[in-house]
């Protein structure tokens, strides 16, 4: 059994990337699926891998696909089979018969090796480049820790999605009238849904340092007021203090102009007027937006979100 011999007793099977480069990963826990690129991110030593969408922390031998698994089963079995088919095939032999009245012997192998059973690496929803360790890495969904440094990308998130809103911004300046103002109120709005999104994550990644965990999970932050006080009965710290009182006061000015602007067509009502005292406003009359206020917004946000965060991740 010359063959099956030279194979040894391991046989090494070399997983293939995707065609843009990826490795498939799937989460021993929640067994969540995503991908990572080989030689990016952390290239020294043997660190673990975390699932980003649990945070679970492994070996990263414990991340293998069910896919691919299943692929160096089927290729092990493929050159173990082959190697036997060789083997068997020497053995082979055929004695013709001799004489009027006589036997023929022969031996005759068939068979194939096992079928080798190939996978493909599903296309994910998000590309991401970690901004601690450079991994490049693809998600479902938006928000995920590190697979590699395990660093969560809620505030890298966050930043790509506020500068998408000051380009809406740059684009309106191109434009003229009705459609220009449509992208100021856009670049508005998305600036609000970008953080509601990430104070939202933030706080379910730190939910266990809270009094409420569950609560904690649902805090809304397109009323910053009211998450003012969510956040400070839940974690004891205000969220308010990460700016100026009048730097708070205008974002919370802004942030209840997009709440005109989803729910009653941008048309000032007498609730507007009591929450943010805006000296040009008038009830039943449009409400006023301009892009310095809606880039100042987006300014003001960016600086709310760090101290967000920051603040959070300090929480023991």
């Amino acid at each position: 059994m010359d063959n099956l011999r030279r194979l040894g007793n391991r046989i090494a099977v070399s997983i293939p990337n995707d065609e843009a480069g990826y490795l498939g990963r799937e989460c021993p826990k929640c067994e969540s699926y995503f991908k990572v690129t080989p030689g990016t991110g952390i290239t020294t030593g043997n660190p673990p891998c975390h699932c980003p969408y649990c945070g679970e922390v492994g070996s990263t031998d414990v991340f293998w696909t069910k896919g691919q698994i299943e692929y160096a089963r089927s290729v092990a079995l493929n050159k173990i089979t082959g190697a036997v088919l060789k083997d068997l095939k020497k053995l082979e032999f055929n004695h013709r018969p001799r004489g009027a009245f006589g036997i023929g012997v022969s031996m005759r192998v068939e068979g194939r090796p096992h079928p080798i059973r190939y996978f493909h690496e599903p296309r994910l929803e998000t590309e991401v480049v970690c901004d601690g360790c450079t991994l490049r890495y693809a998600i479902y969904g938006v928000f995920a820790y590190c697979p590699d440094c395990g660093q969560h990308n809620s505030l890298q998130i966050l930043e790509k999605n506020l500068e998408l809103a000051g380009k809406q911004l740059a684009l309106a300046a191109t434009l003229d009238g009705d459609l220009a103002a449509q992208m100021v109120a856009d670049a508005l709005e998305n600036g609000v849904s970008a953080f509601d999104g990430f104070g939202r994550e933030v706080c379910r990644v730190h939910a266990s340092k809270s009094s409420n965990p569950a609560k904690a999970e649902a805090v809304s932050f397109q009323n910053l007021g009211g998450a003012q006080k969510n956040v400070q009965a839940l974690f004891g710290m205000d969220l308010a203090s990460g700016l100026t009182g009048d730097e708070w006061d205008a974002l919370c000015r802004s942030f209840q102009k997009r709440h005109l602007l989803a729910h009653s067509m941008g048309i000032v009502d007498e609730e507007y007027l009591k929450k943010t005292s805006d000296p040009q406003a008038r009830a039943g009359r449009k409400v006023s937006i301009q892009p310095a206020e809606v880039t100042a917004m987006l300014g003001l946000t960016r600086k709310l979100g760090t101290h967000l965060a920051s603040s959070l991740k300090c929480l023991p």
